[in-house]
């Protein structure tokens, strides 16, 4: 029977052979390369073109069949080709209408593909181009072209456009707020009394030569602890956990929470501090002890006193760096530690300097007090993150203003001594430094004004609620720009670039992206993309929307199953299944019947980058 059917098989395919007067080429084959996760894997997109009236057989027809479409990857050894190394994909998908039928010269179910189809490979990516071969086989409802191979160099792509440069950028803002943060640390009352007595503790105990490397090494065991909680905070939740924590609700509302505890605490009503027998425990260890053990120990002495007034700069720093980088959590720390650890360092070398420094005294309850309507103002933003992921409508972006806009004018009011609170003293005047701070403080109040009647407010679009949350928006470039901000699903939005001949912008946004935020106030906004975005019907996906899904929706992720309960899970699982990314904002073009236009775009305020990346077919 088996030879029967081959025998049929081979007269259909010399009669049409025999019957054509040129080569039949049914099937047209483009190939498309992408990087997933940074440059560690990569995939391949083998796209076939098919006829009309011609199908192709799909990759599983059954032994005894017609020759199905098979994809081969090799490692190409120039010299000698006998060493040429098969490439194993991690993953292979089929995107395309399958249709499968009863073959009665077959006697066999069989499977195939019509008009167009995708075979994408998920393959490691050895930094080296490779050679791919594709065999296949095509027929029509009268005859079958003989078994073909087509064979393709495989060029490895490049980063997407602007993600390397975009997650260097990431690293540095979060280095320079670490180096921000540990120098507000130093002011604090829990560290500024520290200084002097720590640097003449190593100045009396040692001769002077020893006692500037006691301090330094002093210095690097700080840096030394910080960056290691850093890693500690990467290696316990790993690199996904911490991208989920700086969007996640619960997290977010936590640290809501613990900042106004601490605005709380600086204000005077309570004291926050560690047990007192840690601290003492520490201590009398690193006096019983030499060399670098006793250094480190009395470091460990500085982390654990100063936990009051560093508790809170620490958490937001690591709350931060958690959405941006493996590496985020580390290098904020290292900033921190590194501007903590400095004046240690200088007072060790100049020890003159300490006899000019100020006194502890009612300055620093002061400061501790900025400190308070800081993390009060700050505090709202990660509500905010919340409010907008479960849909609240709590915290607008007319309330959000509204609370910022009298938070900075007290602070404003305060820095100008027309209050004070109990446990301070009366302050006699005030200096020149704190008036100029004053009338920053209420400039910045009386800049927020206009942000209530729905003016863009540019400077801090990275904490406010998106202006769409906002119900007065009285400016018509604003109101144009909020009305096009459409969250279709996404098979709606196909179909309406469909019905409209216009192309389709995927967004994939958070609720929590503070970049997303300064790309819709700075890039987005701009009058010459609104121009372009026109063209385009725009898909805002959130990856941290909590409302749940009429359906949980089980896949498989990296050899493991995954139940997607929420919209955001959903649009998060897309992004990195289909685009190989999960850092947002990140912006993908489609044409009306889904299929990608040129590479994504990610985090870059640059506006004629993204209006040339807009242009580009």
């Amino acid at each position: 029977m088996h030879i029967k059917r081959k025998i049929l098989l081979l007269c259909s395919i010399a009669l049409c052979c025999f019957a054509q007067a040129q080569v039949l080429e049914p099937v047209h084959w483009t190939i498309s390369t992408n990087n997933l996760q940074g440059d560690s894997l990569f995939q391949v997109v083998f796209h076939a073109n098919i006829d009309k009236g011609w199908h192709l057989y799909a990759t599983d027809i059954p032994q005894g069949g017609p020759v199905a479409t098979n994809i081969e990857v090799r490692l190409h050894d120039a010299e000698n080709e006998s060493n040429d190394k098969i490439i194993v994909p991690k993953e292979i998908r089929v995107k395309g209408n399958k249709k499968e039928f009863w073959d009665e010269v077959f006697e066999m179910n069989l499977a195939y593909y019509e008009q167009e189809v995708d075979f994408i490979l998920t393959l490691p990516n050895p930094h080296v181009n490779l050679t791919a071969a594709v065999e296949y086989m095509a027929c029509n409802d009268e005859s079958c072209i003989p078994p073909a191979t087509e064979e393709f160099e495989i060029t490895m792509p490049s980063a997407s456009l602007n993600s390397a440069s975009s997650s260097q950028n990431s690293l540095w803002w979060i280095f320079l707020m670490g180096l921000l943060g540990g120098l507000l640390a130093i002011f604090t009352p829990c560290v500024w009394p520290i200084i002097p007595m720590t640097v003449s503790f190593f100045m009396k105990r040692n001769e002077s030569g020893k006692a500037l490397k006691d301090a330094i090494i002093y210095a690097v065991s700080i840096v030394v602890i910080y960056v290691g909680l850093g890693l500690i905070v990467t290696i316990i939740f790993g690199a996904s956990a911490l991208n989920d924590i700086s969007t996640n609700a619960i997290v977010n509302l936590f640290f809501f929470a613990l900042l106004v505890l601490f605005a709380l605490s600086f204000f005077g009503a309570f004291e926050i501090t560690l047990p007192a027998s840690w601290s003492t425990h520490i201590n009398s260890r690193a006096r019983s002890t030499s060399g670098i053990m006793s250094i480190l120990l009395m470091a460990f002495t500085l982390v654990i006193v100063s936990f009051s007034c560093t508790g809170p700069i620490i958490g937001t720093l690591l709350v931060e760096a958690a959405g941006k980088s493996l590496l985020a959590p580390a290098i904020g720390m290292l900033g921190f530690a590194l501007a903590l650890a400095l004046p240690f360092s200088l007072f060790a070398m100049f020890p003159d300097w300490m006899k000019k420094l100020p006194k502890s005294g009612g300055w620093m309850d002061s400061f501790k007090i900025v400190l308070a309507f800081l993390e009060l103002a700050l505090s709202l933003k990660f509500f905010s993150v919340a409010d907008l992921a479960y849909g609240w409508h709590l915290l607008d972006r007319e309330v959000f203003l509204s609370l910022w806009i009298i938070i900075f004018m007290l602070l404003g009011l305060y820095l100008l001594g027309i209050f004070h609170f109990r446990h301070e003293e009366k302050p006699q005047g005030i200096s020149v430094f704190r008036f100029f701070l004053a009338i920053c403080s209420l400039a910045f109040s009386v800049y927020m004004l206009p942000g209530l009647f729905g003016a863009p407010l540019k400077a801090i679009s990275a904490f406010a609620p998106p202006i769409y949350t906002q119900d007065w928006v009285l400016t018509d470039s604003e109101q144009k720009r909020v009305e096009n901000i459409v969250a279709y699903d996404y098979d709606d939005a196909l179909l309406k670039a469909q019905n409209e001949g216009k192309k389709v912008l995927l967004d994939f946004s958070g609720y929590g992206c503070v970049n997303c935020r300064k790309m819709e106030a700075k890039v987005l906004s701009d009058s010459r993309v609104q121009a372009k975005l026109q063209d385009f019907v725009i898909v805002t996906l959130m990856v941290d929307d909590k409302h749940k899904l009429e359906k949980p929706i089980v896949v498989t992720e990296n050899g493991k199953q995954k139940t997607l309960k929420t919209i955001g899970d959903k649009w998060s699982y897309v992004q990195r299944k289909e685009y190989g990314a999960n850092a947002q904002p990140f912006y993908v073009k489609l044409t009306s019947d889904g299929k990608q236009i040129g590479k994504a775009y990610s985090y870059n305020e640059d506006i004629q980058e993204f209006l040339d990346w807009l242009d580009k077919e």
